[in-house]
């Protein structure tokens, strides 16, 4: 596909493009794959050889001599300015090369804040709506080391293990993420995430969409996002995942794309982890460490240069899972943190010394010291 010479001009036409139901995504997809860019597509007399797609082309070109398109894309141009976004459209020299290679990627994309981060290397972090505790540490942990080493991190704006993968990224000193939105770009969901939005704006990230402003979250919309951000990214982290999570769906895309994939094992009694169990079986790399990503990832991230090498230099340092500093603990804490394994378990299960006040004293310190955690009444280390 040829690059459009005026990015500007070329986003106008593609807007056209989208404002016009008779042509849809895969139409323009076609019609770039002949005449090269938008503006061929309505402001020239060039004909296709194709008798059928022809005729298509025939049937958009009339209904944009009509001119109806005209107050949606001002109002499109309008709501885009309000926002602050930018239009970038497939034949833009600035669209992301990594998601220009998948199989059907987004003809236009809208985009909040610093697009320059989308053409970094970067790692998707997905995972479970309803995260146990152990799920949300190990996401916000990895995705402030891997942030550390350099990835801009992609997940898809959603409750659960993707805001714990922003909050990790923006926690890191340098960190940047991208969400990818199921909504238009004036439209945040779910709108409590409203402040985390513009704080990865503010840090540098960016906020993007393949859907027209003011459009609403609907079901169908949340597995197209997904492709993107499998697309985006040069692997995709499963931190948990139920067998029927929307993760999986990222998986799947992440495995059609050619990209890697990658999960973290968790209990075999907890529900969370079954997806990531499932994925495993199915070829996906078990990970215990960021450094053993970035191993994987070693072919296509050193089409990056220079910024390989300080990938991999830095990823020395992260040989183990990230944990947090060492906590001074009492004798009776540390003898009961012995008692406790990494699978829940029941108070009334623990065969321990201590009458059942003396024991719950010593869980509530051990979780405000964060070494363990409870789970609706189940305990288990948090590392």
């Amino acid at each position: 596909m040829k690059v459009a010479v005026n990015n500007h001009d070329e986003a106008h036409w593609a807007l056209i493009a989208q404002s016009l139901e008779e042509c849809a995504p895969s139409l323009q997809l076609k019609l770039l794959d002949c005449l090269h860019n938008y503006r061929q597509i309505f402001d020239s007399d060039e004909q296709i050889a194709d008798p059928a797609l022809n005729q298509q082309l025939q049937l958009v070109r009339e209904k944009y001599r009509n001119g109806l398109w005209q107050p949606r894309v001002e109002q499109i141009n309008q709501t885009v300015t309000e926002h602050h976004a930018q239009i970038v459209p497939i034949t833009s020299s600035e669209y992301p090369q990594q998601l220009q290679q998948i199989a059907k990627p987004p003809p236009l994309l809208y985009i909040r804040g610093n697009r320059n981060c989308l053409y970094l290397p970067q790692l998707a972090i997905v995972g479970s709506r309803r995260m146990t505790r152990g799920g949300e540490m190990t996401a916000h942990a990895w995705a402030k080391n891997l942030a550390d080493s350099g990835f801009t991190i992609t997940s898809g704006l959603a409750m659960g293990i993707d805001a714990c993968a922003h909050r990790g990224a923006l926690a890191a000193q340098q960190g940047t993420t991208v969400a990818v939105m199921a909504t238009g770009i004036d439209c945040i969901y779910p709108s409590r995430h409203s402040q985390l939005a513009q704080q990865i704006i503010d840090k540098g990230g960016a906020l993007i969409t393949e859907f027209a402003p003011e459009t609403a979250p609907r079901p169908a919309h949340f597995p197209q996002r997904n492709r993107i951000i499998s697309g985006l990214s040069l692997g995709v982290l499963v931190v948990e995942a139920a067998i029927k999570s929307g993760s999986l769906i990222t998986a799947k895309y992440a495995l059609e794309q050619n990209r890697e994939v990658f999960s973290i094992p968790g209990s075999i009694n907890n529900p969370q982890s079954k997806g990531c169990h499932q994925l495993i079986k199915q070829g996906a790399c078990l990970v215990e460490s960021t450094a053993e990503i970035v191993a994987e990832i070693a072919g296509p991230l050193a089409s990056y240069g220079e910024k390989y090498k300080e990938l991999c230099a830095l990823s020395t340092d992260n040989t183990q899972s990230p944990s947090a500093p060492p906590v001074a603990l009492t004798d009776e804490e540390s003898q009961l943190l012995e008692m406790l394994g990494f699978d829940p378990i029941l108070v009334d299960q623990l065969n321990t010394p201590w009458p059942m006040e003396k024991l719950s004293q010593l869980l509530v310190s051990l979780e405000l010291k964060e070494v363990i955690i409870n789970e609706q009444g189940y305990f288990q280390r948090a590392r």
